[in-house]
């Protein structure tokens, strides 16, 4: 891989034509697109209006439903262990609330049943990495409450519902607004500092696809700082963490969720454990790199808790949806994919194409950004191309000096700056190069307004969790969808566990699983969760083997 210090010359003549053009950029008044013309560029240009990109599935709670491909693989998998190998009586934990993942969505559920009254040795998060360890952490933008006069969270509430095309439950969305408030003011008293003005009152910018200024950040590591202050609290309660353990399959007693099968990442041992009420909080499938993009999620965020729900018969809602965040890095090689924060566009930088001219209001709901991005690389081809062959368009960063100051990038996009600047790319003077890349998982397991699931003992929060966002999901409701429904779950898993005694534990589920899909005819190798993503290739291995095929005497 080349040695990257600053941009080639080939980029240059593109960035002259932005340079030109900037004067006249400022005296200009964007103009939103009308809803005729957001369909048009939907249907045409965003990877989630193609058929060919997902089918209908053959088994399971959503048979007949359209579903991306990528996901349909794994829910129409093989589990990863058979029940006969599996000892299920000895319990190696036994617990009130089983939380499943340990990013923002699981540390909030366990304060939040601890808050309820649940014993902190009752309580235990599992999660496959090290505590912290998600999307939760990576997220810069800012998180979205309506906390000012001239906003309310019937206001935010249209936003977030037309936003996601009409297609979110609406019980869900009222809840995840009105809550919005209430959160901010939980986040102050545990630490959390968002950005503020001379006066103290919260700086609030806006995001794409909102008709007020009510996103809240802390500079451009919003996440960061969130999941710093509640991890901190999560640690001085105490409240236990198994840290490189993964879930591989949920227990049942009948059609009720009693616990889970445990998986060490570094003995490689299983264990058991009992809970009275289970959580998942287990993140997104960005790591499936639907429809071969590149993505801006962790490692771990491989669909695990998709499948294990669909296993034990839960619903899932909107799997025929992704987010494509409209700016990822597309220059240099190294920084393709990772996230460029709406936080940029909010303050003021306009996306150009290769002459350096404007073709998209900078703030559409992040769907519409996205395929205008790809219709002017791809189809009117004004996109500036690498020399890898991407294409991508430029995000006129000076624009926000020019707008709000000198040093107004380094004091609130220090993390950008510094990311661009390891490559001799100074984003204070220069453009920096986008296209849209692998964001959100829309859709998941659906809950209902106390975060239970449609099977018994289950809840979920979260980005495994659908509802909420419906198809397409608006800037800074991430963050705020973890808090409110990762709160519900804690706080509904914790009243759920004091009524109910413990249950049976049993893996009969998995095999009405194998049976649906030899009914089905379904014949692949496939197994589900897949844990983590493989990258390296057979190919690049120097001593491999194919286990597979190995054939014992």
């Amino acid at each position: 891989m080349e040695i990257i210090n600053g941009y080639p010359d080939y980029m240059r003549e593109s960035i002259n034509e932005v340079v030109k053009t900037r004067q006249a950029r400022l005296k200009k008044t964007f103009t939103p697109m009308t809803m005729d013309e957001r369909k048009q560029v939907l249907d045409k240009f965003h990877p989630d209006y193609k058929a060919e990109g997902k089918r209908s599935l053959a088994i399971g709670p959503n048979k007949g439903k359209v579903t991306l491909s990528e996901v349909a693989d794994l829910l129409e998998a093989h589990p990863i262990i058979s029940p006969k190998d599996i000892n299920l009586s000895q319990i190696d934990y036994d617990v009130d609330v089983l939380i499943i993942g340990g990013g923002g969505a699981g540390t909030v559920a366990a304060l939040w049943a601890s808050n309820n009254g649940t014993p902190v040795d009752k309580i235990l998060i599992v999660t496959k990495l090290r505590h912290g360890d998600s999307n939760s952490m990576m997220a810069q933008g800012g998180i979205q409450a309506a906390d000012r006069p001239q906003d309310s969270p019937v206001k935010h509430y249209l936003d977030t519902y037309g936003g996601g095309h009409f297609s979110n439950k609406p019980e869900l969305v009222r809840r995840l607004v009105t809550e919005a408030p209430s959160i901010i003011r939980w986040h102050v008293t545990r630490g959390v500092l968002y950005d503020r003005d001379e006066n103290g009152d919260f700086m609030e910018l806006s995001g794409g696809g909102t008709s007020r200024d009510r996103l809240h950040a802390a500079k451009d590591y919003t996440g960061m700082e969130i999941l710093r202050c509640l991890r901190d609290v999560s640690r001085n309660r105490k409240i236990p963490v198994l840290e490189f353990t993964s879930v591989v399959e949920l227990l049942t007693d009948g059609d009720r969720v009693t616990g889970a099968v445990l998986y060490n990442m570094e003995n490689e041992q299983y264990s058991i454990i009992r809970a009275r009420a289970t959580i998942l909080a287990t993140g997104g499938f960005g790591r499936l790199h639907v429809q071969n993009f590149a993505t801006t999620n962790h490692y771990g965020a491989t669909a695990d808790g998709l499948v294990l729900a669909y296993h034990v018969g839960a619903t899932l809602r909107d799997m025929d949806t992704a987010q494509y965040h409209p700016t990822g890095a597309a220059y240099p090689e190294q920084l393709v994919g990772l996230l460029i924060t709406e936080k940029v566009r909010g303050m003021g930088a306009q996306p150009l194409n290769i002459d350096g001219k404007t073709f998209v209001f900078p703030l559409e709901p992040r769907d519409v950004e996205a395929a205008a991005f790809i219709r002017e690389c791809y189809g009117r081809k004004k996109g500036m191309v690498t020399s890898t062959g991407m294409s991508g368009i430029w995000l006129d960063s000076p624009m926000i000096e020019i707008l709000r100051g000198e040093g107004a990038i380094e004091k609130n996009l220090g993390a950008m700056h510094r990311m661009f600047q390891r490559f001799g790319i100074d984003m204070r003077k220069d453009p920096v190069l986008v296209f849209p890349t692998l964001h959100y998982q829309n859709g998941g397991v659906e809950i209902d307004v106390e975060a239970l699931t449609s099977v018994e003992g289950l809840f979920a929060g979260g980005e495994v969790e659908g509802g909420v966002h419906g198809k397409n999901r608006l800037m800074g409701n991430s963050l705020l969808d973890y808090n409110v429904f990762g709160r519900a779950a804690g706080i509904s898993a914790s009243e759920y566990a004091k009524k109910t005694k413990p249950g049976k534990l049993s893996l009969k589920h998995l095999e009405k699983y194998e049976k649906s899909l030899k009914d089905a005819g379904i014949k692949t190798k496939r197994r589900a969760p897949i844990l983590l993503p493989e990258y390296r290739g057979k190919e690049a291995l120097s001593r491999s083997i194919d286990i597979d095929k190995v054939v014992y005497a």
